[in-house]
């Protein structure tokens, strides 16, 4: 092992820190918010009186953050690195619905409710059935994203890699927007059947038509981002190596141990 390798042990451990809790941060976050659909074109202001036709959940925001952080985890700890902060945040993810079980089933104080009893045009509101409803709500979004998430993200590592064995440390676009591209198409469809077809009152329509618009916002963001994969990887590269080269990590694991090891 090199003199080096403590220190660049300990680099890679605090780059995948960091990279780790931006991810969890992250979906966590979208999983929480997700359960508001809003509507596109009103928040662009393209919308007058017209039918709406473009909607998303809020949480999809976010998402191509979480998507586009896998495949910086991927390209420099490889597929156990990925699928550890997978499995990582599905299970925060999953207590954090346990959490939320039990905390709408506790009784309301009286005073909370009575300071509460009145929304800000004065008509009667019951605060404590709108917690129940929106949390409650979010644990169908939970129950869906944890499936979609888990299999969308093992999809993503596995395609994510098939394109590097051909592709070498060039074409980082092709491999981040190819994988992309599979495990979205994935993910887009899953949660919203799961989470509003199975556990909820949406149509089959309904789903296809919100899946579809949440697809290519990923897809477009994700193509609009790659400059962003680019210039993560430039700055990790400074960050772990002296000189500004392509970093091969099975090399590296190979004359200094891996992190997942």
């Amino acid at each position: 092992m090199s003199t080096e390798s403590p220190s660049k042990s300990k680099k890679l451990f605090n780059l995948y820190l960091l990279l780790g809790a931006f991810f969890i941060g992250n979906a966590i976050i979208a999983e929480f918010i997700g359960v508001k659909i809003f509507n596109v074109e009103r928040a662009l202001g393209f919308l007058s009186n017209s039918e709406e036709k473009i909607n998303m959940s809020i949480g999809v925001i976010i998402w191509p953050l979480v998507f586009i952080t896998s495949d910086i985890l991927n390209e420099y700890f490889g597929i156990k690195g990925v699928r550890r902060i997978s499995f990582i945040t599905a299970g925060i993810i999953a207590y954090g619905s346990v959490i939320i079980l039990i905390g709408t089933n506790l009784p309301p104080a009286k005073f909370w409710l009575n300071s509460n009893q009145l929304d800000p045009s004065g008509n009667a509101f019951n605060i404590n059935y709108a917690y129940f409803t929106i949390f409650r709500q979010s644990l169908g979004i939970i129950v869906g994203s944890i499936t979609a998430f888990l299999v969308s993200q093992l999809v993503d590592v596995y395609v994510f890699q098939f394109f590097k064995k051909f592709t070498g440390q060039k074409y980082l676009w092709l491999r981040a927007t190819g994988s992309t591209i599979v495990s979205q198409l994935i993910d887009s469809y899953i949660i919203l059947f799961i989470a509003f077809f199975l556990l909820g009152n949406w149509k089959l329509d309904q789903i296809f038509d919100v899946g579809t618009v949440q697809y290519l916002y990923k897809i477009s963001l994700a193509i609009l981002l790659t400059p962003i994969i680019y210039l993560a990887h430039y700055f990790i590269d400074k960050y772990l190596f002296k000189k500004n080269t392509a970093v091969d990590m099975e090399k590296t694991n190979k004359t200094e141990g891996s992190l997942f090891d």
